[in-house]
C-alpha cells in the first residue's frame, strides 16, 4: 500500500505541529532516571532519539512535584537538573527529526510516604486507600502496598495546580513541542474526576461540576503557559487501574469533554479499555461517543491497537490518531516497520522497568535486524 493510500501515513495537523504520521508513541514509564534527584540521562535521550519516527512522543509521565511522585526512577520536570536533563532529551529527538511532548503528572495517593518529601502521607481528593494498589519504593523494598491517603485540603488545591504550572513552564524551558496533562489511570487528577475516589463536600467534590473543576483549573493553567494549540489531556473513563470508578462515565466525561472543547485545547488522547491489558469488557463505545460528541478537537486512540486495528480505527471516523504502547518498546522504528510490514520484536515484559541499556535502548531497528539475520 502506497502511503498516499495508506492512512497511517498521511500527514496530520494536531494544533500548530504537523505529523508526518498517525503512528504515535504512548507516555510509558520506564523508571530510569537518574538518582539522586530524578534526573533525565543520556540513555533517556538515545531512547526516545532512537524512536523520533513517531509521528508525536508523548514522554513518559512526569512528576510536576516532590509530592506528584510515586514510583522509584521515575522523572521530574520540578528542578533546574531535570529541565538540563530533559533539554538532552528534545535535542536529540530534534536532531533526529521527531517531534515531543512532556506529560505532565501527579500521582496523587498513588504513593507511599518512603517516596514523599520528609516522609508525608500521599495526598488524595479523598482519604480512601487503594485497595489491592501497590507502587515500587526502591530496589531494596521492591513493591509495597500503598497507605491510606490524606484528603487534601481546600486550600491547598490551588498550590497543585500552581505545581502544573510550574512544571508546564518548565518543560517549555527543556525544549518540548507541548504537553500533556495526565488526567487517567487513578492518578490525581483523576481522582478527582471520578466519583468513587471523590467523596469531597466543598467546592471540588460532590456534584459533577464540583468534581470537573480541579482538573479544568488545571488544564487553563497549563493554556495559560503554552497557548492551547500545543496542549492535550489525557483520560481513561473506564479505566478500573489503581482502583478506580466512576458512576456514571458517559456523563462525566462527555460533560468534561465538553468543557475541554470550550477551552480549545488541541488533543484528547482516551485510555479505551480497562488498562488490565485485555478487552474482555469490550470497548466503551457508548462513552467514545459521548466524548467525540463533546470534544471537536483531535482525538487519539489508545487501545493496544494493532497497525490494521487502526486504520480501520482511523477510517471509520473513530479517531483521528493513535498511540502506541509496548510496540514502541520493542520496535523503535515502529512506524517504518509498520509502513513495510515488517516483523515486529517481542517485547521483554521483565526489563520494562528499571534497570539500563538492555530491554531499553538495546531493541534492533529494521536495518539492524536484517544484518543479524
Amino acid at each position: 500500500m502506497s502511503d498516499s493510500k495508506d492512512i497511517l501515513f498521511q500527514s496530520y495537523d494536531i494544533g500548530s505541529l504537523t505529523l508526518p504520521n498517525r503512528v504515535l508513541m504512548s507516555p510509558l514509564t520506564r523508571s530510569r532516571a537518574s538518582q539522586p534527584g530524578d534526573v533525565p540521562n543520556d540513555m533517556n535521550a538515545r531512547y526516545y532519539a532512537q524512536r523520533a519516527g513517531a509521528g508525536l512522543i508523548i514522554s513518559e509521565a512526569t512528576q510536576v512535584s516532590p509530592q506528584g511522585k510515586g514510583y522509584a526512577f521515575t522523572p521530574g520536570i520540578h528542578s533546574s537538573d531535570q529541565i538540563q536533563g530533559w533539554r538532552k532529551v528534545t535535542d536529540a529527538v530534534h536532531k533526529a527529526g521527531g517531534r515531543i511532548h512532556l506529560q505532565l503528572w501527579h500521582v496523587g495517593r498513588i504513593s507511599h510516604p518512603d517516596l514523599q518529601p520528609d516522609g508525608a502521607q500521599p495526598v488524595a481528593p479523598s482519604a480512601i486507600k487503594p485497595e489491592g494498589a501497590k507502587t515500587f519504593v526502591s530496589a531494596e523494598s521492591g513493591m509495597v502496598e500503598i497507605p491510606e491517603p490524606r484528603a487534601l485540603r481546600t486550600e491547598e488545591i490551588q498550590d497543585i495546580v500552581e505545581q502544573f504550572r510550574k512544571g508546564a513552564q518548565n518543560a517549555k524551558e527543556a525544549g518540548f513541542d507541548g504537553v500533556e496533562v495526565h488526567g487517567a489511570n487513578g492518578y490525581l487528577l483523576d481522582q478527582f474526576l471520578k466519583s468513587g475516589s471523590n467523596k469531597r463536600t466543598d467546592e471540588f467534590g460532590g456534584s459533577l461540576e464540583n468534581r470537573l473543576r480541579l482538573p479544568l483549573m488545571v488544564v487553563q493553567a497549563v493554556v495559560d503557559v503554552w497557548g492551547k494549540d500545543k496542549v492535550g489531556i489525557r483520560v481513561s473513563p473506564t479505566g478500573s487501574f489503581n482502583d478506580m470508578y466512576d458512576e456514571n462515565p458517559l456523563e462525566t466525561f462527555g460533560e468534561f469533554a465538553k468543557q475541554l472543547n470550550d477551552m480549545g485545547i488541541a488533543y484528547i488522547e482516551v485510555v479505551e479499555d480497562s488498562f488490565q491489558g485485555n478487552h474482555a469488557d469490550g470497548r466503551p463505545e457508548e462513552v467514545i461517543d459521548a466524548i467525540k460528541a463533546g470534544f471537536k478537537g483531535t482525538y487519539i486512540a489508545n487501545g493496544d491497537y494493532s497497525a490494521d486495528e487502526a486504520r480501520k480505527r482511523i477510517s471509520a471516523g473513530r479517531c483521528d490518531l493513535v498511540t502506541f504502547g509496548r510496540l514502541y518498546i520493542s520496535n523503535p522504528d515502529l512506524a517504518e516497520r509498520f509502513r513495510q510490514n515488517a516483523p515486529l520484536n517481542d517485547w521483554d515484559g521483565d526489563t520494562f522497568y528499571g534497570g539500563d541499556e538492555r530491554g531499553y535502548t538495546d531493541y534492533p531497528a529494521l536495518e539492524e535486524a536484517e544484518a543479524t539475520s
